[in-house]
């Protein structure tokens, strides 16, 4: 099963064509190429709101189920994917004294 073409967009970085899902987990946008791939480790759906849904396939889940069709996250294969965001887990500089109200 294909996306329909109305769901295809082309890639900012590289001009592949890719679908914009929303991952069942927790809602957050994901680009996934648009062509189905039979070594893809993601599900796609076309839910009935007809908005695109991903899940990651699972040893628990590892095929996807009728309706689905077996796809791969684009950041896997784009060759000039987004920069990489900082997790935060560094060490900070510490500079100063953060000034605190005093409390009686």
């Amino acid at each position: 099963m294909k996306p329909a073409s109305h769901h295809i967009v082309r890639c900012q970085r590289c001009g592949a064509p890719i679908v914009w899902c929303l991952t069942t987990a927790n809602g957050r946008r994901q680009p996934v190429n648009a062509e189905p791939d039979e070594t893809g480790n993601v599900a796609v759906t076309n839910g009935a709101d007809g908005i695109l849904y991903v899940r990651g396939l699972t040893k628990a889940h590892p095929e996807p189920t009728p309706g689905e069709w077996r796809g791969v996250p684009h950041h896997s294969t784009c060759p000039s994917p987004p920069p990489r965001r900082s997790s935060g887990g560094g060490q900070r500089q510490v500079s100063g004294v953060r000034p605190v109200p005093w409390q009686r």
